[in-house]
């Protein structure tokens, strides 16, 4: 018996799964207040990934007041000639705070290398400066993790058509969205460099398969449900599926773990 054969049985043990993993974020957040913890989360993947939709799911019965959800628009002219990480710093999460970026710094090894809206050489400062930057963040006392929403070239094409027809979803159109496919290639030659350079053992890059959004979301909460201490935890609750979830090694480009 699967989904497919019966949605509606399915839909409702997601719900009823989700509920319980929602639950288990109250308790992480109710002692991340009272630790006086920070907790931030980068959120990357292509367009369509469903990085609205994850966040949207954690961030659904938490404190507003202690959560924010950052999503930065185009620098200005300003912010360009500023240090690059320069207009991240003030979102970052202080004492109390659980923050989740949608999109984040990592944009100037995506979009911004793929689409030429930076050069080699700013490029270059990025990757030379982003591993000792998000060090200094783990030596601050930040929980951080960096989350890369992996999904298939037959699904981004499908979400992204998605996208025209639904006209609920239309806000999440941009120009960039429509080379998305087209430079297919070049976006997954930009991630693999990411990855390459930005992965360490401090700050490790998870993948998460996201072909099927009910379980991407599931996984990514069980994830970092899983990394966390926090009082009346449920440890069986919190396993994740290894096979959808797990970091990054060189070796999951060539034997398909990994999109290609």
């Amino acid at each position: 018996m699967t989904d497919e054969q019966h949605p509606e049985q399915g839909k409702a043990l997601y719900k009823k799964e989700l509920r319980t993993l929602q639950i288990e974020l109250v308790k992480l957040q109710r002692h991340l207040i009272r630790r006086n913890d920070k907790i931030l989360v980068l959120f990357e993947g292509r367009d369509g990934a469903g990085k609205d939709g994850t966040i949207k799911r954690i961030t659904a019965h938490l404190s507003p007041r202690e959560t924010r959800v950052v999503a930065l628009s185009k620098p200005s002219n300003r912010e360009e000639s500023q240090w690059y990480f320069q207009r991240y710093v003030p979102h970052l999460p202080t004492a109390q705070e659980f923050v989740l970026f949608n999109r984040s710094w990592y944009n100037r090894a995506g979009v911004e290398r793929v689409m030429g809206f930076c050069s080699d050489a700013q490029y270059e400062e990025f990757m030379a400066e982003v591993v000792d930057f998000e060090g200094m963040l783990l030596r601050s006392g930040l929980h951080f993790f960096k989350v890369y929403l992996d999904i298939s070239k037959k699904e981004q094409k499908k979400r992204l058509a998605d996208r025209e027809k639904d006209p609920l979803k239309q806000w999440k159109e941009s120009p960039i969205d429509q080379k998305a496919l087209k430079h297919w290639d070049d976006y997954s030659q930009a991630r693999n460099a990411m990855f390459a350079r930005t992965h360490t053992a401090l700050t490790p890059w998870t993948i998460v398969h996201a072909d099927d959004k009910k379980i991407a979301r599931i996984n990514v909460i069980k994830g970092l449900l899983s990394r966390l201490s926090y009082a009346d935890k449920d440890d069986n609750l919190v396993l994740p599926d290894n096979d959808i979830i797990f970091d990054y090694d060189a070796a999951y480009l060539e034997n398909g773990m990994i999109a290609p």
